[in-house]
């Protein structure tokens, strides 16, 4: 399983796992893409690099989720996959995506938020669940 989604009373929760942390965060991308684009695909036509950083591997998910929302919000751009490095808490991810306005009919995520979030070690690697506020 790259991701999963859960039920949730009125916002998007989600899981993404992967054999280590930086895979789990790329999951969450395409589950994030998936959203946005209601199962489209998004072509990978366009690539942006990012670096984010917390205080710990929560606040790092949170950022990193978050500024895949602003990416879309400030900058028009709807993330498709991407490949992303972990050093302690500090993110560096190469993004693929396009322009939204290509994309009609895209959904919207205002924020990325705490609320059951997690990120944890599982016999197989790792798991991480977010909720965005939708």
């Amino acid at each position: 399983m790259k991701y999963r989604f859960l039920e949730h009373t009125a916002d998007i929760k989600f899981q993404s796992a992967g054999k280590t942390l930086d895979e789990v965060f790329e999951n969450a991308v395409l589950a994030v893409s998936n959203y946005l684009s209601r199962g489209s695909q998004i072509k990978p036509a366009k690539g942006k690099i990012i670096s984010v950083s917390g205080t710990d591997m929560e606040s790092l998910f949170y950022n990193f989720l978050d500024e895949l929302i602003y990416l879309l919000d400030a900058e028009n751009f709807v993330v498709a996959k991407a490949k992303v490095t972990i050093r302690g808490f500090n993110l560096h991810a190469e993004l693929f995506g396009d322009k939204a306005s290509n994309y009609k009919d895209l959904d919207h995520i205002k924020a990325a938020t705490y609320a059951e979030m997690f990120i944890k070690k599982t016999k197989s690697g790792w798991k991480a669940q977010a909720v965005l506020d939708v």
